[in-house]
């Protein structure tokens, strides 16, 4: 099948997280013929919805070289906003148009095409395979981790992976991932005294509390950054009092935060940072302060080496020019994959992900193709 014609089957499944609308059926029945054994994984935990999943593999022998994405899709918002049907996958002028075309079906569709290739020239000399979530872009509970669970439990074992995220700036291959930035978000409630404004002193303000925690946190410099990420970076994201009453003291303020952390830094560092600045704020204004933690992933780094290197120079043999290395954006699955082998990130260019009218030029999708085949190729010649 040709990348493209798979591409506009997979946009076809209007597969936004966590339903998946045949969307996995449409790639297992591009995979069988080639000769990969398909697994539909179905995973739920309670207080979530039940989400679909796909691991297909082809071959039984080391090295595994493991290929991982998501059909899930973001919703595609007003319809009205599109030049085309968001899910008809309609091609005008050499651009393919749909929701899931950078992000990331299209990247799914050219490395089946690439593995295809691969195989139809060259004896497998171990095995590939693809693991793929329907639940990249919602809470990744039933997708990914438990993925690569259930693989422990069966014994396979992955020895290097490439996530097909939309990593790209003008065009297939001039970006590679090979790490991200933590992500740590901080819910803050800060608990005063409700009261009258003609009274203030029969009251306790949070709002001049919060005020002062969000100063304290947003004037420090976390980190200057280090040698393969740019600084760590605070911001928030919400303030809310929730008072209708103009002549009310408010009883409590809340806030939320999220922090973009580099490798200098770990979650229980920050914890503990912003747990010590809140202390002293409740301590001065008399105030209680809570705190609720939640951690989106970790920072992880596939430092420069074997496996960076063929990436690359796989790469470049199709695009003319080594890519760039890069670990800036936001999370991935990648984040769960680093603990079970060295991964990288490469795909397609990502300017219009999640954006009404997401698209990606048809060439684009063949030239990722290109690159992928050579990964593969190079990668079986001799694995790092």
């Amino acid at each position: 099948m040709d990348p493209v014609d798979l591409a506009r089957a997979l946009i076809r499944c209007p597969s936004v997280t966590p339903k998946d609308e045949g969307a996995l059926d449409a790639l297992k029945a591009a995979l069988e013929p080639l000769g990969f054994t398909c697994h539909r994984l179905r995973f739920e935990a309670e207080g979530t919805a039940p989400v679909d999943n796909l691991y297909a593999r082809i071959g039984t022998a080391a090295p595994n070289f493991c290929f991982a994405g998501h059909t899930d899709v973001v919703p595609p918002g007003d319809a009205s906003l599109w030049r085309h049907d968001p899910f008809a996958a309609e091609i005008e002028e050499g651009v393919l148009y749909g929701r899931g075309a950078a992000d990331m079906k299209s990247a799914i569709a050219a490395f089946v095409d690439a593995a295809s290739r691969h195989l139809g020239e060259h004896a497998l000399k171990g095995s590939i395979s693809l693991l793929i979530t329907g639940d990249e872009e919602g809470p990744a509970i039933n997708g990914t981790p438990k993925m690569l669970d259930w693989l422990k439990a069966r014994g396979e074992t992955l020895d290097h992976c490439i996530v097909g995220e939309p990593t790209s700036t003008a065009q297939a291959g001039d970006t590679l991932k090979i790490g991200r930035r933590g992500s740590l978000t901080a819910r803050i409630t800060v608990t005063g005294m409700q009261g009258h404004v003609g009274y203030p002193h029969k009251a306790r303000n949070p709002i001049p509390a919060m005020a002062a925690l969000i100063e304290r946190l947003s004037s420090q410099i976390i980190d200057e950054g280090t040698e393969h990420f740019e600084k760590s970076t605070l911001s928030f994201t919400t303030v809310d009092v929730g008072n209708p009453a103009g002549n009310v003291i408010p009883a409590e303020a809340r806030a939320q935060l999220n922090i973009r952390f580099n490798d200098a830094q770990s979650a229980a560092k920050l914890k503990a940072w912003i747990e010590h600045e809140a202390g002293a704020v409740a301590k001065h204004s008399g105030c209680a302060i809570a705190l609720r933690f939640d951690v989106g992933g970790n920072v992880f780094l596939t430092k420069p080496g074997a496996f960076i290197d063929l990436v690359s120079e796989a790469t470049s043999r199709v695009t003319g020019t080594p890519p760039t290395l890069s670990t800036t954006g936001g999370t991935s699955d990648a984040r769960f994959i680093r603990d079970h082998c060295p991964v990288a990130e490469l795909g397609l260019p990502g300017g219009t992900m999640h954006k009404a009218d997401e698209c990606v030029a048809v060439a684009e999708i063949h030239r990722l193709s290109d690159i992928y085949k050579s990964v593969l190729e190079r990668y079986f010649a001799n694995p790092p």
